[in-house]
């Protein structure tokens, strides 16, 4: 279940009849309306997949109109070879495959991405895409941030909405990218979006790497920080509720032509004091929105947080009896 714009989102399943299949499969909507349910088919990307859908919970359901023209969202995986905590980490591949086919699939499983692209600069990563049958996009090798280089790779494409997915979350749900992008459907006026969901554990509420956001009324970032934010200063700084707080979800989706203005404005103090690129965003007095979704993914920064997700791929094939590598 996820929140979007003061609207919840369910798993829907896709329509059992031939005749409804084909009703669903016939438009492709460009937003979704108050009131509306959206649910699109496209091809499973293994025999026998099952896709999750995306529907608003609504009394009515939404007929789309068939002159619509569906919003074309890319994905952009930015990848660099270089790592102080883990050099080569989108090649790691103890369970045979490397990291980054494990967030490329991932992503693609997502029902509303028309696109997936990684972003790299470094022949290794884009060989290893190749050799999974992958698109990639190669970008120049002095990119100051993974921004810079999915603005690079964007340049030249043609897209309604670019995706940016970090290349180390290879457990981002995939609808948790279709709500990011059902979102920015729903509102044209927003120049760039992202995800948050609630926290879980209260000791993660002091943790810096945990960022948190505030929302206003419309479900817009109101600012983002490293320290605890709202402090609850009657209680002495102590969380009794953590589901109070809301941790940021480290994926963007930002309208082309923002993309580019983004890419063009200096780093602000703000920005530099917290290490927080998207507070460049607010500084320039432009808004983000936010969609609220259930889990947060686990991104892997280290060697440690890597053997973590090994193990958690070895415990899948036990419980499913299949070889993890084909997860």
């Amino acid at each position: 279940m996820a929140r979007v714009g003061g609207r919840r989102y369910a798993m829907a399943q896709p329509p059992r009849r031939q005749d409804e299949q084909q009703a669903w499969t016939a438009y492709k909507p460009a937003a979704i309306a108050p009131g509306s349910a959206w649910r699109q088919e496209r091809p499973a990307l293994t025999a026998g997949e099952i896709g999750l859908r995306i529907a608003a919970v609504e009394e009515r359901t939404w007929s789309p109109d068939p002159k619509g023209a569906a919003l074309l969202a890319v994905a952009i995986i930015p990848a660099r070879y270089g790592s102080t905590r883990f050099p080569g980490k989108p090649l790691a591949a103890e369970t045979g495959k490397p990291l980054i086919q494990h967030v490329y699939e991932n992503v693609a499983r997502a029902h509303r991405l028309s696109r997936v692209i990684v972003a790299t600069d470094d022949e290794r990563i884009a060989a290893a895409v190749r050799g999974f049958g992958g698109e990639v996009a190669m970008t120049r090798g002095d990119h100051a941030t993974g921004t810079d280089r999915v603005a690079e790779a964007a340049a030249g494409l043609t897209a309604d909405l670019i995706v940016n997915v970090q290349g180390d979350e290879p457990e981002m749900e995939p609808e948790a990218i279709d709500a990011l992008v059902e979102m920015m459907a729903s509102r044209p006026e927003a120049v760039m979006g992202s995800l948050a969901c609630r926290f879980t554990r209260a000791e993660d509420l002091s943790n810096p790497a945990c960022v948190k956001v505030v929302l206003d009324a419309a479900g817009d970032a109101l600012y983002f920080s490293r320290s605890l934010i709202p402090y609850p200063r009657d209680a002495g700084g102590q969380v009794s509720d953590p589901g109070q707080w809301l941790l940021h979800l480290g994926i963007y989706a930002y309208r082309p032509a923002f993309l580019a203005e983004l890419t063009r404005t200096p780093p602000t103090d703000l920005e530099r004091i917290e290490q927080l690129e998207q507070l460049r965003v607010l500084y320039m007095g432009r808004r983000i929105a936010i969609a609220v979704v259930d889990r947060s993914s686990t991104g892997i920064d280290t060697p440690e947080q890597y053997a973590a997700f090994v193990a958690r791929c070895r415990q899948q094939t036990t419980n499913k009896g299949i070889p993890y590598h084909d997860l």
